[in-house]
């Protein structure tokens, strides 16, 4: 039986346990001892199911790490083991392809000796995969029975269920957290490799980008991360959101304040459905559509020196694909403004328009630097529509006809293909991630000071 298979196994038989939880506590109530019951009858009945699923569900987990080490063990106590070369990347090879066999994930080898080893890990698996099936099986009908034999009209199930809760809701919030650190962590690991071999100095502040294999004794070779840096900028954070934030807000007051309410049942879902388009798809649209009609634009005005890779062409899109993300937020927060504040304007005699610029728009300000920053991060992480509408030009220029590049096109150039992760051409994708998520801690710090701010203010 696979893991998934007793997963589900150990999970059904916790759902038995609920059922005779349940009955049991169920006959307390029905006793005549209801005054004198702490929990509810569910609650016995999970406290049981808990105890019968979260101890096999653990030595599941554990098993499935240490298991596999047991069956090779296993298998290499067979006679034909005696037969395995001595180098270990090929012994390595022909047991990981014994194993594949023996497991069913292939079906012939390639190396005899891989098929002379199959029967012993088959019967090693067989052995090892019943052995934690029983003992699962066997923790839980002993923790489940424990569980049972401790059901009594005093016990509080209810307290000790929503605290197995609490832990797991704990657990599943750290996730993101335990994940970010590593993230991190690993980020600074290869930057500092990085900054080992090429001076921090010029790659912050370097102005020429052309990255090499092999470091000079300095580190000058065109790890200047400026023009990465301005691209990045000037596509996801000027030009994309000269689009985005004018747009999005004005859609998010027209549909909240102007709009009857069937026009906005309808017209809202088709806005955000512009976030739910691949941006591969947007990228095919800047590329074959918008930047060529911007470069004969461009041409028609007298601007020779136009390309058909163009930041504007790029930022555009950009910004065409973040609206929703502004119009939404911008959107939820001018809802949520109570309508006392707007009625108390239109009372004193302002018009609607006064109301909106001087009252909703202040109030609902930090929903709405929310909406911009969430816009401003997606954008900076875009590499699609850069890479098919942009290029790969790193170029510092303030002409938005002219190419230019961002820093997650680059950390995708960087990695693309196979690559030594011991040279300074590799390792400066780490650094420039490094520097993009510290830019964007940054930039939700100072939205947290704005909100908070304004929040005073207008709570």
């Amino acid at each position: 039986m696979s893991s998934t298979a007793l997963l589900v196994l150990v999970f059904g038989l916790g759902g038995v346990a609920w059922f005779f939880g349940r009955i049991k506590a169920s006959g307390f109530v029905t006793g005549g001892t209801r005054g004198e019951v702490h929990s509810l009858p569910s609650y016995h009945g999970w406290y049981v199911a808990l105890w019968a699923a979260i101890p096999a569900a653990v030595f599941l987990l554990v098993w499935n790490i240490v298991s596999p080490a047991l069956i090779t063990d296993a298998a290499l106590t067979s006679p034909t083991a005696q037969q395995l070369p001595t180098d270990s990347f090929t012994r390595g090879s022909i047991l990981a392809e014994a194993r594949s066999i023996a497991s069913g994930n292939q079906e012939k080898a390639f190396n005899p000796l891989s098929q002379a080893m199959v029967e012993p890990y088959r019967t090693a698996i067989t052995y090892y995969q019943t052995l934690g099936m029983a003992a699962a099986i066997l923790l839980v009908f002993a923790c489940g029975a424990f569980a049972w034999l401790k059901v009594k009209p005093n016990l509080r199930a209810r307290t000790k269920v929503e605290r197995v809760t609490m832990i797991a809701l704990l657990l599943a919030s750290l996730i993101a957290i335990i994940t970010t650190i590593g993230i991190f962590i690993s980020l600074i690991f290869e930057s500092a490799r990085f900054f080992s071999m090429v001076s921090p100095i010029d790659f912050l502040f370097g102005t020429e980008w052309n990255p090499k294999a092999v470091a000079g004794p300095r580190g000058e070779t065109g790890f200047g991360a400026i023009p990465l840096f301005w691209g990045t900028v000037f596509i996801g954070a000027i030009i994309a959101m000269l689009v985005a934030i004018p747009l999005g807000l004005m859609s998010a007051i027209y549909l909240t304040q102007y709009a009857p309410a069937q026009f906005r049942a309808w017209m809202k879902p088709i806005l955000e459905v512009l976030a739910g388009i691949p941006t591969v798809v947007y990228g095919y649209f800047a590329a074959l559509t918008v930047a060529p009609a911007l470069r004969d634009l461009a041409v028609s005005i007298g601007i020779s020196s136009a390309s058909s890779e163009s930041a504007l062409a790029a930022g555009v899109v950009m910004g065409i694909m973040i609206i929703p993300f502004v119009s939404s937020m911008a959107d939820d927060s001018i809802a949520a403004v109570p309508s006392a504040m707007r009625d108390g304007s239109l009372a004193m005699g302002a018009t609607k328009s006064e109301t909106i610029k001087k009252v909703l728009i202040p109030a609902a300000l930090p929903g709405v630097v929310g909406g911009v920053l969430l816009a401003v991060s997606r954008a900076i992480g875009e590499t699609m529509i850069v890479v098919m509408a942009a290029g790969l030009a790193a170029n510092m220029t303030a002409n938005p006809f002219s190419s230019v590049t961002t820093v997650t096109t680059q950390i995708v150039k960087l990695l693309t293909g196979d690559q030594e992760f011991d040279s300074p051409k590799t390792l400066a994708a780490f650094a420039l991630g490094l520097v993009l998520f510290i830019v964007t801690l940054l930039l939700n710090l100072i939205a947290l000071r704005v909100v908070k701010k304004y929040r005073e203010a207008y709570e």
